[in-house]
């Protein structure tokens, strides 16, 4: 039977964010497909290393004493110890501790790197931060026997690290489909279906929730921008901007973690604002497309890709505002952007199809005496 071991995530089922998300999506997927899949997951507190079944994947729990960013580094070195202990191939999501690798690459394990984004580059880092993803890029670039990168812009970051073409595999993130969601989960939170927009990201700058919220605020739009995140005015000046800048009809509704009622503000937004500047395939741009929202994204080239020629696109407050004129003012445009995205989400992005393509490229690196690699 083929097997798999899936490192990097805090576990299955999901709770934490992107990778875990596609962690359970993968490991079940390969499961329903005769695969034994092995989830290690991140336990707090001190305790023995135990496991269990989860709807057919086995779990590997590992305690952890430490807190915050630390935490993660402990569990994926314990993690890594763990793996390296037997010959299965291994699948690693994100480079943050890549260095790691090096001991499954002594014993002789395969090991795919999922490369995730061009973490090291983010302005939200400081120097030793930003040292410490800079290195560990280079080093899952070397350590890992082959590369996924989830856009084209992605692969082309890798390609300059010295690396053949041919140890890069471009698969994107999936997103399901939204064909139906309960209008009561929205009107609850004090919004009418098809009257809103919605924004989800972190209160970063990168991610341009200020040019975002000022750019909406800038007129009475007769629509609110449902903002979602978590957000402390009191500690974070950069929080506190947004929310100073932010006119009447912007609703903060905090950090919200149901899926289901994620999912339906998504169904019932009349489109979706989205300002991340950097990284690669956004998990929240997918899922707002697998929704048949109406894009309206930050001006780069990450973006471009995914989102297509459908969206509409802005590089600063005033330009989101004009973009918000153009489409919020003429309905046969939204519905046009609606089809669109469907379009390029049915085309690009269903888990169907970037699980099958997975689970192609794993089968490829199954060690073996035909493994050859």
């Amino acid at each position: 039977m083929n097997k798999l071991r899936i490192l990097g995530t805090r576990g299955v089922p999901a709770a934490h964010g992107g990778f875990e998300t596609f962690a359970e999506h993968l490991a079940l997927y390969l499961v329903k497909h005769g695969w034994r899949v092995v989830v290690y997951c991140q336990e707090d507190g001190g305790g023995p290393v135990y496991e269990d079944d989860w709807q057919g994947v086995e779990r590997v729990h590992i305690h952890v004493t430490q807190t915050g960013p630390i935490s993660t580094i402990v569990f994926d070195w314990k993690a890594t110890m763990h793996a390296a202990k037997f010959g299965d191939l291994c699948l690693t999501l994100g480079y943050n501790t890549a260095m790691f690798c090096s001991l499954l690459r002594i014993k002789g394990v395969p090991n795919l790197i999922n490369m995730d984004g061009i973490e090291w580059s983010r302005a939200k880092w400081g120097p030793v931060a930003k040292t410490w993803f800079w290195l560990n890029d280079w080093a899952g670039c070397w350590l890992g026997n082959h590369l996924v990168a989830d856009h084209p812009k992605i692969k082309e970051h890798l390609k300059s690290r010295w690396l053949r073409e041919d140890k890069i595999t471009m698969i994107p993130y999936g997103a399901d489909a939204v064909t139906d969601a309960q209008a009561e989960q929205v009107s609850v939170l004090g919004l009418e279906p098809m009257r809103y927009l919605t924004v989800i990201a972190r209160a970063e700058p990168e991610n341009s929730l200020l040019e975002i919220v000022k750019g909406f605020s800038k007129k009475p739009r007769g629509y609110q921008l449902a903002v979602l995140g978590n957000y402390d005015p009191e500690k974070n000046a950069y929080h506190r901007a947004v929310m100073d800048a932010a006119g009447a009809e912007v609703l903060f509704l905090g950090a919200i973690y149901d899926k289901a009622v994620v999912r339906a503000l998504r169904f019932h937004s009349v489109a979706y604002i989205h300002g991340h500047q950097v990284g690669g395939t956004n998990p929240s741009l997918i899922e707002a497309m697998g929704a048949g929202n109406p894009v309206i994204a930050h001006d780069n080239p990450f973006n471009r890709w995914v989102a297509g020629d459908s969206a509409r696109y802005f590089s600063d407050e005033d330009d989101c505002s004009d973009r918000l004129d153009e489409v919020l003012q003429r309905p046969p445009v939204l519905d046009e952007m609606k089809q669109g995205i469907l379009q390029r989400h049915q085309d690009e992005f269903t888990w169907e199809k970037v699980l099958a393509e997975y689970e192609t490229l794993l089968a490829e690196w199954l060690p073996g005496p035909s493994a050859g690699h």
